[in-house]
Parts: structure tokens; sequence; C-alpha cells
């Protein structure tokens, strides 16, 4: 498969999102949609309990790790390890905004050095033979963004670097929080689609803000591929049509609830390891969202859900306040009928 179809629906790398129960979640939701990790930074990866941080199963291909960092040297070396458990891609982080990537000179702050993350990417490059990528902002702070994504661009092509995923707002390192920068500064997708006019041979994929699969169909016309961040962690159920229409496959289920059938095994394999059921529910909250009996689920696992002692059972009974209350309302619709 070309790196083009591969990227062309994928979901974001979130902290303390994404870990690997999450995507455990969504791979049963959609076959195709590629997976990130949450970000790791390099040196984590070197000396850190790496099954923790890094550790996946393989039902969750593909999957891209995110890292963080600016030691070419220290990224190069935790890209080979990466690349040894077996991702399918390397992505560097140029995006994150918070206060811990300023302090560590990694992030979005690196918008300003694209001579260095290109040194970071032709270290990785050097190392690992699965596609390097890099996921940045359309600038920072008072840059301009017609200038400020040309040189990151053409710095990390010229590098190596096999695709670009690119946020399009800018990230403001003063003033603005984590949470402010992704919704105050405005969308420019026209930034976006300008970069993929001008490289026209480059996988490009566009983040931010887009809300529905429609949506990202829509910038299909412009780019090569769609990240859903918040979108689809909030609103999974979406994720069941993304293999028909981004792909042209069949979807793996049915509906929503067929698809948590099909997860059961993976949460009773983590209850039989000793881990507890809301360390896998608490990614599940938003699958009913919209449907009658949603704030019953929620409510059902926000309570029980987080017992030391809650199984299956607690699932099932969230799982059965949407059909009861889908049940009624068709009672409800006969009736008038």
């Amino acid at each position: 498969m070309s790196i083009n179809q591969s990227f062309r629906f994928s979901t974001a790398p979130m902290m303390e999102w994404t870990d690997r129960n999450c995507r455990a979640f969504h791979r049963v939701l959609s076959r195709r949609a590629r997976l990130y990790t949450e970000m790791v930074t390099a040196n984590a990866v070197i000396f850190g309990d790496r099954e923790r941080l890094i550790g996946f199963s393989d039902a969750e291909h593909p999957v891209a790790v995110q890292l963080g960092g600016s030691d070419p040297a220290a990224l190069a070396k935790a890209a080979a390890i990466c690349a040894d458990w077996g991702y399918a891609e390397v992505n560097l982080n140029v995006g994150c905004p918070s206060d811990r990537v300023q302090g560590g000179n990694f992030g979005a702050c690196l918008m300003r050095s694209p001579a260095l993350v290109a040194d970071c990417v032709a270290a990785m490059k050097a190392e690992v033979s699965i596609p390097v990528t890099v996921k940045c902002r359309i600038g920072v702070d008072e840059q301009d963004p017609e200038a400020a994504l040309d040189a990151l661009a053409d710095a990390v092509l010229a590098a190596g670097a096999d695709a670009l995923i690119v946020h399009a707002r800018k990230a403001w390192l003063e003033g603005l929080s984590p949470k402010e920068n992704r919704d105050i500064p405005p969308l420019d997708y026209g930034r976006v689609h300008r970069l993929k006019q001008r490289l026209p041979h480059v996988p490009i994929s566009i983040n931010g803000g887009i809300a529905s699969l429609e949506e990202a169909q829509a910038q299909l016309a412009h780019v090569d591929g769609v990240m859903l961040g918040r979108a689809a962690y909030h609103q999974p159920e979406l994720l069941l049509r993304v293999d028909s229409l981004f792909f042209g496959e069949a979807d793996p289920h049915e509906d929503a609830f067929a698809a948590v059938e099909a997860f059961e095994p993976h949460i009773a394999a983590h209850l039989a390891t000793g881990g507890r059921l809301h360390d896998i529910t608490r990614h599940m909250l938003g699958l009913f969202t919209g449907r009658p009996g949603a704030r019953a689920f929620r409510r059902r696992l926000a309570i029980d859900g987080v017992k030391a002692d809650a199984g299956l059972d607690v699932l099932r009974a969230a799982v059965d306040e949407v059909r009861r209350a889908e049940g009624r309302r068709d009672d409800r619709r006969m009736l008038v009928a």
C-alpha cells in the first residue's frame, strides 16, 4: 500500500487519551484507520519502561508512534527502538504547545528551528526503514504562516521526511494554554491546501477542527489524508463508517452494539491480568452520543464502571440502557404511526 493510501484517514495522537486501550477500541471500529500513540519523548523510549510506554498489540496495526524531542541522536536511537518493536511509522511532534514541551525545546517551538527539525528527521531516517513523518502547525506566535510552513516543510522533506501532517492552526506559545491552542487560533485550511498545491507529489494530511466524516471527505479534494482528533474520540461511533467511505471496503460491524460485543474479549483479557474496567470504558463514554439512552450509558459507566470490582456485566448493563431507550422510542413511533 502506498503511503498516500495509508494516510487517507487517521486518528490523532492525543496525550492521556490515545493509549493502547483506546487504540484497541478504535481498531474494532475501523480496520483501516491509521492509529497514533500518545506522544512519548525520545529519552523515555530509551531509558523508560518500554512495555508500558510503547507496548502495543499487533491487532492495532496500522499503528504509528509519535516521538517528542529535539536531539537528533536521541531521536534516532528511539526511532530504531520503535521500529524494532514493530511500529508502521515514526512521527515527530512539531505541534504540541504545552509548557512541558517548551521547557524541553521540542513540540511546536521547533517551528522556529526548521534546520534542527531537518537534522532530527535525517538522523531518524538513517536508522529506520519505516516511514518518518512530521506533524506540525502552520506557524507559532508572530510567524507568517506562509513563510513558516514552507520553511519547515522544505527543510524536513530535503532531509527525507516521507509525509507531513499539518494542524491547520498557529500555536500561540505566549498567552494561550494548550487547551486554548486547540480552539482559539483560527483554522486556516487554505494554507494547508496551498502547501499541497506547491508540493503535489508529497503526501500531506490535514488536521484540526474537522468534526464529521463528511467534512473529512470534502478535505480529500485538496489533500491526501485527513486526521481526526477530538471528533473521533468523543464520537467514536463515526469510525464505524470509515472503511467504506474512505477505503471502499466493508465496515467491520453493523452498528455500535455489535462493535461492543466484538470488543469484549479485549476487555476480558485486560480484566484477567488485573486491569480495571475504567481503564477501557473511559474511552467509550461517547460511543452512543446523540442516541436515546446515551446519558444513562455514560452515567452507568461513570458510577459503576470506576469501582474496583467492575466487570463486563457493568458495560453490558450500560449498553442495555441504550437498547431499552431506543426500544421505547421505536414503540412511541409505532403508536404515532
